[in-house]
C-alpha cells in the first residue's frame, strides 16, 4: 500500500474543518439524513466502507442510527483521519471503526462490502480517473450492495452556469470565502477540482457497474447518486 505523500489538510485545518463547513448544516444533514433511508434495510450487522471519509460526519450519521454496522473509513489525509479517530473514540463509537491512511484502492479486497459512501470527494478525482474511482468502490460491493455518492456537478459551459455561479458564490461566502477566492472561484471549478456535468457523472456510475442508478439529491450544484450493485444484470 502506497501512503499518500502530501497532506493538504494541516492539523489545525483539520481541526476547524467541521467548524467551516456548520455554516452549510442544513444542506449537508439533509443529505446525511437521506443517506439514512437508502441504506435502512441493510442488514443489522452490516460493514460500511467510507471513501475520503474526512472527519467521519457520514459514520457519525450511520453510526447512531444502526447500532450493530461496522465501518471502515479511508482518507489520504493523516490529520483528518486523526480527527475522525478522535471524534469516533469521543463519541463512543470507534471500536466499530477501521480507519485506512491512503486512497479508494488502498481499501481492503478481502471482504465485501453492504454499502460504499463518497461524499463530497469525488470532484477532486481528475476526469480521467474517475471512472477508475467509481470502479475501485463497486468491486469493493457484495451484490445487492449500495454505492452512494455525492459529488459537486454541473454542465460549467452551459448558458445557465453564470446564474448559478452566483448562487455558488452565496455558498462560498457563508463558509467564509474572501473577495479574492470568490474572484477566483470559476478558475477553481474548471481547473483545479474536476467538476462533471450531472449526465457524466451518472455515466461513469453505470460504467463502473451500477446499472440504475438513481438521482436522490440535488441543492446547488451538489448532486447525489445511489444504485445497487446487481451483478449480470
Amino acid at each position: 500500500m502506497n501512503k499518500p505523500t502530501t497532506d493538504f489538510f494541516n492539523k489545525e485545518a483539520a481541526q476547524r474543518y467541521d467548524e467551516r463547513n456548520s455554516k452549510l448544516s442544513r444542506i449537508s444533514d439533509c443529505m446525511h439524513f437521506l443517506s439514512t433511508l437508502i441504506l435502512k434495510d441493510l442488514p443489522e450487522e452490516s460493514e460500511i466502507l467510507c471513501v475520503g471519509v474526512g472527519t467521519g460526519a457520514e459514520i457519525m450519521t450511520l453510526a447512531e442510527a444502526f447500532p450493530q454496522w461496522r465501518f471502515v473509513g479511508v482518507d489520504p489525509s493523516a490529520n483528518m483521519l486523526d480527527v475522525c479517530r478522535e471524534r469516533m473514540t469521543k463519541a463512543g463509537y470507534a471500536n466499530r471503526c477501521e480507519f485506512i491512511h491512503g486512497y479508494v484502492q488502498d481499501a481492503p479486497t478481502d471482504r465485501k462490502f453492504e454499502a460504499v459512501v463518497s461524499l463530497l470527494v469525488s470532484h477532486f478525482v481528475p476526469r480521467n480517473e474517475r471512472l477508475n474511482y467509481f470502479q475501485h468502490m463497486t468491486d469493493r460491493l457484495k451484490e445487492g450492495g449500495f454505492l452512494v455518492n455525492a459529488e459537486i456537478s454541473f454542465d460549467l459551459n452551459s448558458p445557465q452556469f453564470p446564474a448559478m455561479l452566483k448562487g455558488w458564490e452565496a455558498v462560498q461566502t457563508l463558509m467564509g470565502a474572501t473577495p479574492e477566492s470568490l474572484a477566483n472561484l470559476p478558475k477553481q471549478l474548471k481547473e483545479v477540482l474536476t467538476v462533471l456535468p450531472p449526465e457524466e457523472t451518472e455515466s461513469l456510475i453505470r460504467q463502473s457497474g451500477i446499472k440504475e442508478p438513481v438521482q436522490f439529491f440535488r441543492a446547488m450544484m451538489i448532486c447525489g447518486w445511489f444504485g445497487r450493485n446487481i451483478r449480470g444484470s
